[in-house]
């Protein structure tokens, strides 16, 4: 079994380490879901974070591998931040080392990375952008806040259905001797309950 195949079935193996409270909030993203996929045929979900740095990046993935795990066809995950950087460099590590491939597309200082999590699938494409980027749905899509900063700092996202799930920033560990070892901790955070709501549809 590869890498990511075993840290998949190990983070499915610890949905009881979610609390009830979590759990209703990632039933509204499971309930979106379905109803987005009944109406529409498509579900689309933006992944947003102010910096669109980190948490989204990570939530953004997680969401895709997620759907794909459960066999949940036309869900397509996308990133924003209320302003764009950069993808910072622990969060990529962070997915390094739970087994994806990573390939480093430019170089610029917002650069673009391909995504692999299955040799016969189409990488995610992560970089940082506003998430009103022409590169993301403009309508009929959910809006996943993931930070409490741009929760309180985005009070209208035209055209979306607004969820709250914040995470804790692993921002605040950068410098530190654990700064690598809370990434993975919130990397790995962010998998479960991601998996966990997928896979209620």
């Amino acid at each position: 079994m590869s890498i990511i195949n075993e840290y998949i079935e190990s983070v499915i193996q610890e949905f009881d380490q979610i609390s009830t409270e979590r759990k209703a909030q990632l039933e509204v993203i499971t309930e979106y879901v379905k109803e987005s996929l009944a109406n529409q045929g498509i579900a689309n979900l933006i992944l947003i974070c102010t910096h669109n740095s980190r948490r989204s990046h990570l939530s953004q993935v997680w969401t895709q591998i997620a759907a794909h795990h459960y066999g949940i066809s036309n869900v397509f995950a996308y990133s924003g931040g209320t302003e764009a950087t950069a993808m910072f460099p622990s969060a990529g590590n962070a997915l390094k080392r739970s087994g994806l491939e990573i390939q480093k597309l430019s170089e610029e200082n917002n650069p673009v990375y391909a995504i692999k999590f299955d040799e016969n699938q189409p990488a995610i494409i992560g970089f940082s952008k506003t998430y009103d980027n022409p590169f993301n749905p403009q309508s009929n899509f959910g809006a996943i806040m993931t930070c409490n900063h741009a929760d309180q700092n985005c009070p209208i996202i035209p055209g979306a259905t607004r969820i709250s799930l914040p995470f804790e920033d692993p921002k605040a560990f950068d410098g530190t001797d654990v700064q690598e070892e809370k990434y993975d901790e919130r990397c790995r955070q962010i998998a479960r309950e991601l998996f966990y709501a997928f896979s209620l549809i």
